[in-house]
């Protein structure tokens, strides 16, 4: 790294990807860093800078103490160990800083030697303190994913109707009598566990009232008369729950029915086209219920604004992906079981990351955001304008 790119880097300040130290003194706190920079998505810590970005600078003998607590901190202090790299950069004066570099982690979780996993939260660190938090740690190296959990129900939660259905379609095979044999064919096909509860893609995809078992695992909409929200107009407003081919159902009406028509070439008797086409939020919002994060207990929103539609899902893009490579056609399953089963025609999902792809295809006006802090991806479709 030379001078001034060290300057640029300076001058953005701390944030959680880059943390400025004077000095360090104690191993374990070191190592406490580190390991919150490896569970989250790597940075660098810069030695030898204050808190408000001067450059103090570190003498040969820090540097050489410095780099043994490194060593140290990342073979000995941290479970597991952190193959991490460092640099030595020369100041005007004489004096160098270390640039230490930490990967973000394919071993996740790391552990600090108490026990203790730290996460990144901007430019601090913090503990973490829930199960939530942990199985999302899990999901994000391919360890668990969420819709494998299991719910505390059984086969008395599931629609017989519904799964009745979809044997006969997909396999033609008639449902079970026996609850036994209900079960056995429910483990089977990856929708139950062995102790005997439905999983979640169980619950989501064939549950009676999956809205009971997962209240949160809806979809808030609503559309106001404005660009804003008002928190008391609004245009329409629908909580959509059930199984997952009708919360798609649902929410793919209130978006039709709260967007403009247009004529067009049709005669004037005739129903008009919607102002965006159909298949825009049919991709989105299939992506949204496959791809969402559900370890997040938060719900879908779906909100209409006069100048565009936003669709915003719990969860920030998984492992190495970014709205680029979304953009791109890549993907990555965050939940291959409702994938694999959505795929066999539930809904309109034909996989490998083609569905954003058709999306752009048919409407040019879209943005995404990742949003990394506040852990959402939000989908926004500009309306046209009149």
């Amino acid at each position: 790294m030379t001078f001034d790119e060290l300057n640029t880097q300076i001058a953005l300040g701390e944030d959680s990807r880059r943390q400025f130290k004077q000095d360090i003194s104690n191993t374990d706190a070191l190592a406490a860093e580190m390991a919150a920079f490896a569970n989250t998505d790597g940075g660098v810590i810069f030695l030898g800078v204050a808190d408000d970005g001067t450059l103090l600078g570190l003498t040969l003998a820090d540097v050489a103490r410095l780099n043994q607590m490194i060593s140290n901190a990342a073979s000995q202090h941290i479970r597991s160990p952190l193959a991490v790299q460092t640099e030595n950069i020369a100041l005007v004066d004489g004096r160098l800083l270390i640039a230490l570099t930490i990967p973000k982690g394919l071993d996740k979780p790391y552990f600090d030697r108490n026990g203790v996993i730290w996460l990144k939260s901007g430019a601090d660190k913090r503990r973490v303190n829930s199960k939530e938090e942990l199985r999302r740690l899990f999901q994000s190296v391919d360890l668990l994913h969420a819709d494998e959990v299991p719910c505390k129900v059984g086969v008395e939660a599931i629609d017989g109707r519904s799964l009745a259905d979809f044997l006969q379609a997909t396999y033609g095979l008639d449902i079970p009598e026996k609850s036994a044999d209900l079960l056995r064919l429910l483990q089977n096909m990856n929708l139950a566990t062995g102790e005997g509860f439905l999983n979640l893609a169980g619950v989501l995809l064939f549950g009676k009232h999956p809205e009971w078992v997962k209240p949160a695992f809806i979809v808030k909409a609503v559309a106001f008369p404005g660009n804003v929200i008002e928190s008391s107009t609004y245009v329409d407003s629908e909580d959509i729950g059930g199984r997952l081919r009708n919360v798609f159902d649902d929410t793919l009406r209130f978006i039709m029915r709260n967007l403009h028509k247009r004529q067009g070439q049709q005669s004037f008797n005739s129903v008009g086209e919607p102002e965006v086409p159909r298949l825009v939020f049919e991709e989105l919002l299939v992506n949204a219920l496959i791809h969402r994060d559900y370890f997040i207990s938060a719900p879908i929103r779906v909100l209409i604004y006069a100048n565009r539609i936003e669709i915003i899902s719990p969860g920030h893009l998984p492992n190495n992906l970014t709205v680029e490579k979304v953009k791109a056609g890549n993907s990555n399953l965050r939940n291959p079981i409702l994938a694999s089963f959505i795929a066999k025609k539930l809904l309109p999902y034909r996989g490998l990351g083609s569905g954003i792809l058709r999306a752009l295809e048919a409407w040019s006006q879209i943005d995404f955001k990742d949003d990394r802090e506040s852990c959402l991806f939000t989908v926004t479709v500009w309306r046209p304008v009149d």
